[in-house]
């Protein structure tokens, strides 16, 4: 008992070298009874070791909870399920060597405590992403805007150009900009409506059209071999060259335009809206046609994610694999749409299909236009809509040439509300087709139509250009002295709206004295007949003798 007295006398003194030095003659001294003692004074202090560790530990988690609220994710994009999946300290550590280190050591592991646990490095795998181009490193992007790019949309190397021309290209495209900008601000949509072009605006359009006729027609013979050089080295892999193609004005703008669309990928790519390798369809094998796409269409994800789909250009029912659609060919008994035919000129026909009746081959409609149409919504829901499909045949069927969609009742007088011209046969003249062919059944029912907005922008060139003939065809069958925007309505069934906007467009109308007047440019009529004459005598055109149809009775 004395013994024990002075040891806690000792270790209370301000002199603890003392103390311990007579603490360890007496252990020397009392060996065996040392050593038991020893054993329990060091199960006591790995006890009390581990309450005061978790005790220091615990406020120190809770500030690494409070910074990032959000468990770690996984490869896998999930919440991990135990911790061996994150990068913390082994559990296994031991309990001794955290006392071996000196305090310093531990105040500053105190002092790192409140950062959010690190991750592993194997969940860095999206910035390990390349561009598919062949030798290209990612570095540079199409807008100069960026350090670098993971797509071909953003690749300077796919568009021939490198990440410095980029960067100077932004530079010069940016100061542009500036300088047009404060001649928008001063000049009101309003303001300009009814007024003529200003002459700096002439001049601009006469300099642009002294460019465009400075150009070469054709492409000398080192040009060419030039171009066919470059194809076959890089095939599709690289853009083909651009330049003595067209004028340097046109190329400009369609190089603003690839780097704008690049900017718009680009930001919808941060924002986690697209993502490389999300489900997309590529392509499609429509007939004897390989397709590329232009939009997403929503169809079953384990369709989506292959990349590239086989439909029936009959049926239109979609397949995973060739060797599929080939049986289904064999087996498939449709030659042409479903519903019946409504037209028939040679070998063009129209078909008017009831989306209640044909529920399936409308929706297999709508989910291939979406492939085309960036602002279509419309997927599932086609009870409520008529289908009329313009199809070309031959000896194998017919061949889906495009639709177009319009209400059953539509308390807006809108005649149509989707319109679609496949790839394959545009800029032949099928879009007037569809478009006349929905005016046509305006004027049958006796009533003014007009499109459902808004509009894409194919189908915006399309209708301004319908637009622009029907009036100038009229301006030229006109005999009298007064013209009445309401007489063009009643005889071309166009609305009224549409009317004014092109007569607009074409600096046709003019506010004089408190009246709207509308002008006959004899110059634009003779354009627009000299076009008619060297056109011919084309099978492009709709026959309102052609048309055994009446409108329907209710729905």
């Amino acid at each position: 008992m004395p013994r024990r007295r002075q040891r806690h006398m000792g270790g209370s003194g301000s002199d603890g070298t003392e103390d311990s030095d007579s603490s360890a003659e007496r252990e020397q001294t009392n060996s065996s009874e040392s050593d038991g003692n020893m054993t329990k004074r060091q199960r006591l202090t790995r006890a009390s070791t581990r309450l005061s560790q978790s005790s220091q530990d615990t406020p120190d988690l809770k500030r690494a909870t409070d910074h990032d609220e959000s468990p770690p994710l996984t490869p896998t994009g999930n919440a991990p399920s135990s911790e061996s999946e994150l990068d913390i300290s082994s559990p296994n550590a031991s309990h001794d060597e955290s006392q071996a280190k000196d305090p310093a050591s531990r105040d500053s592991d105190k002092d790192l405590s409140h950062r959010p646990k690190r991750r592993r490095c194997h969940e860095t795998y999206n910035f390990n992403m390349k561009c598919p181009t062949p030798g290209c490193n990612s570095l540079g992007h199409l807008t100069g805007k960026h350090e670098r790019h993971f797509a071909v949309s953003g690749c300077p190397l796919y568009h021939n150009l490198s990440a410095d021309e980029c960067k100077v290209k932004a530079v010069s495209r940016e100061k542009q900009e500036e300088d047009v900008k404060p001649q928008e601000e001063s000049n009101s949509r309003h303001a300009t409506r009814h007024q003529t072009p200003t002459s700096k605006q002439s001049r601009y359009k006469e300099q642009v059209a002294e460019m465009r006729k400075g150009r070469n027609s054709s492409l000398q013979k080192e040009q060419k071999e030039k171009h066919m050089e470059h194809r076959q080295t890089h095939g599709n892999t690289r853009e083909p060259l651009l330049e003595n193609i067209t004028s340097d004005y046109d190329l400009e703008l369609f190089r603003k335009a690839q780097a704008r669309a690049s900017e718009d990928l680009e930001k919808l790519r941060i924002q986690g809206q697209i993502t490389e390798g999300s489900n997309m369809i590529k392509t499609i094998l429509f007939g004897r046609y390989e397709l590329d796409t232009w939009y997403h269409s929503p169809y079953p994800e384990e369709y989506a994610r292959l990349g590239r789909l086989y439909v029936c250009e009959f049926c239109l029912k979609y397949m995973k694999s060739q060797t599929i659609l080939r049986r289904h060919m064999a087996k498939c008994v449709w030659k042409h749409p479903p519903g019946d035919e409504v037209y028939r000129k040679g070998a063009i026909s129209v078909f008017e299909v009831d989306g209640k009746k044909n529920k399936i081959y409308c929706q297999n409609l709508c989910l291939l236009a979406k492939l085309f149409l960036d602002h279509k919504t419309l997927y599932y829901d086609v009870e409520p809509f008529l289908f009329y499909v313009m199809t070309e045949a031959d000896n194998t069927g017919c061949h889906l040439v495009g639709y177009f969609s319009k209400e059953k009742n539509s308390f807006l007088n809108y005649n149509v509300s989707c319109i679609l011209t496949m790839p394959q046969y545009m800029r032949q003249g099928f879009g007037k087709m569809l478009i006349d062919f929905s005016y046509l059944l305006s004027k049958v029912e006796e009533k003014v139509g007009s499109p459902e907005r808004p509009l894409s922008d194919l189908g915006l060139i399309s209708y301004r250009s319908y637009w622009k003939e029907v009036l100038l065809r009229y301006m030229y069958n006109f005999q009298g002295k007064e013209i009445s925007i309401k007489e063009i309505s009643q005889e071309t069934a166009v609305n009224p709206v549409d009317i004014v906007s092109t007569l607009q467009s074409l600096q046709m109308l003019k506010y004089w004295k408190g009246k709207h007047l509308v002008l006959k440019r004899q110059d634009l009529i003779d354009e627009w007949k000299a076009k008619e004459i060297k056109r011919g005598n084309s099978n492009k055109t709709i026959d309102p003798s052609s048309l055994k149809w009446t409108p329907p009775k209710g729905t």
